[in-house]
């Protein structure tokens, strides 16, 4: 029976197909979330939102994840319940949530309604985006699980890394397809509609790997493993656990400090374009979706690396050193030309590449495999807290303290914005990142978890 299960495990072929199928899902996963991103405009166009409302619906992101801690029972339901089961439940969130969104977009109905000082479209639209950030948010935890399961003592890290970078093409193809798709069809919303039908297609995709992962779990039903395993089954006392983990803290709070700076930068990169760098709203998605472009290629390549030399704590910290320099030029108001963007948006990509490829491998390094599933639920919950509220933060600061005047765009006036203090503040929390990858590195060497070391298990 252990030749069956090894028979299975090692294969190259079984498992880089698992990896593709579940990566496929996540590409069509964070296709919606970052679909709106080049639609700001649009959506002070044609819904008359203010950069505090898209603000404040892009925050919805974490809403349900962050206050009704859907994210932390989705990491238990995982380790409870297992990958297939969490997957499903997921990916049906995923799409339910799109259409939510997409139903409150692109109504009438809800037309001249206020709640709570808020347009009731914004409200809507954050319900479905907030569900969706339960399931999209709960997958990915599932896939990380996954991936564990398959490359453990293999090619990790790389294998996370081309997960990663395929969710990064989902995100380049939003942030290239969604304006023009919408400028063609004539309303904001329709970019959210091909959304959907992409979720569909991943939530399927996830339906075919479940087959996948039975078969492999039949294999090793029998071996003295997989008989340990079920009986160290998690159990809620191993939260106390995760939470007494330094070093699972230092990742944690790295992880929200970090994607703080990346993902509710890009929700505004396209607009940053269009006011400080002069581009044309419908094609200044472009620039910014260089950045997941440079992301397919050297995360995965950052991952290997890790895999085969190690230096997983130095790899975060060059790359919190490189978000720094990033948004501190983007602050500059001297540096307005285009292709100082195209170079400072690759820069980015370099950092943004860097410090994943070695920050996800890092967790199974520090926290027992039982555990995993709920160790990354929650530090994707802190991560949540910035998703959440550094938008709403980014669109408050600008209409508080950013409108410079107005400009015409197809005939209808618009704020013109001033990207100073949001550049800031997005290097702020790069400067935090910097101080807790060293924290990172001096407890690795306290503690001897082995972030330096390889992946690979010779």
């Amino acid at each position: 029976m252990e030749k069956i299960r090894k028979t299975l495990a090692d294969s190259k072929a079984a498992r880089w197909t698992a990896l593709g199928v579940v990566a496929f899902t996540m590409l069509c996963g964070y296709y919606l979330t970052d679909v709106m991103a080049p639609l700001k405009t649009m959506l002070e166009q044609q819904l008359s939102w203010t950069s505090s409302e898209y603000g404040k619906f892009t925050g919805a992101y974490g809403w349900f994840n962050v206050f009704l801690l859907m994210l932390i029972i989705g990491g238990i339901i995982l380790d409870k319940k297992g990958v297939r089961f969490t997957g499903k439940m997921a990916t049906v969130l995923m799409v339910v949530g799109t259409g939510i969104k997409f139903w409150a977009l692109s109504t009438h109905s809800l037309d001249g309604q206020i709640i709570l000082g808020m347009k009731l479209q914004v409200w809507v639209a954050g319900i479905g985006y907030a569900v969706f950030g339960v399931g999209v948010e709960t997958a990915g935890i599932t896939v990380s699980k996954i991936i564990v399961k398959w490359f453990k003592g293999k090619e990790l890290a790389l294998a996370m890394g081309l997960e990663m970078a395929t969710a990064r093409l989902g995100t380049m193809l939003a942030l290239q397809t969604s304006a023009p798709l919408a400028k063609a069809m004539g309303h904001v919303s329709m970019p959210v509609l091909l959304a959907m039908i992409l979720l569909c297609i991943g939530m399927i995709a996830f339906f075919i790997y479940c087959g996948m992962d039975k078969k492999l779990d039949n294999s090793i039903a029998e071996s003295k493993d997989m008989q340990q395993e079920e009986e160290e089954s998690f159990k809620l006392s191993d939260i106390g656990f995760i939470l007494k983990n330094k070093g699972w803290w230092y990742i944690a709070i790295l992880c929200v400090l970090f994607y703080s700076a990346v993902f509710p930068f890009l929700k505004y990169a396209t607009d940053l374009m269009v006011n400080k760098f002069g581009m044309d709203p419908t094609t200044a998605g472009f620039i910014p979706s260089l950045l997941p472009l440079g992301t397919m290629i050297l995360t995965p390549t950052f991952g290997n690396l890790y895999d085969r030399k190690g230096k997983g704590a130095s790899i975060m910290i060059l790359g919190a050193l490189l978000i720094i320099f990033v948004h501190t030029m983007f602050s500059v108001p001297v540096l307005d030309k285009p292709w100082m963007a195209v170079i400072l948006i690759i820069v980015l990509g370099i950092g943004f590449s860097l410090v994943p490829s070695a920050m996800w491998p890092s967790v199974p390094k520090i926290i027992p495999e039982k555990q995993l599933g709920t160790a990354y639920a929650l530090i994707f919950w802190v991560q949540n807290w910035g998703l959440m509220g550094v938008p709403m933060l980014i669109g408050w600061v600008l209409d508080k303290y950013c409108i410079t005047g107005s400009h015409m765009i197809d005939g209808i006036n618009v704020p013109s914005y001033n990207y100073k203090i949001p550049m800031i503040i997005f290097a702020a929390f790069g400067i935090t990142a910097l101080l807790f990858a060293f924290l990172l590195k001096a407890e690795d060497r306290k503690k001897g978890y082995g972030l330096e070391m390889p992946n690979i298990v010779k």
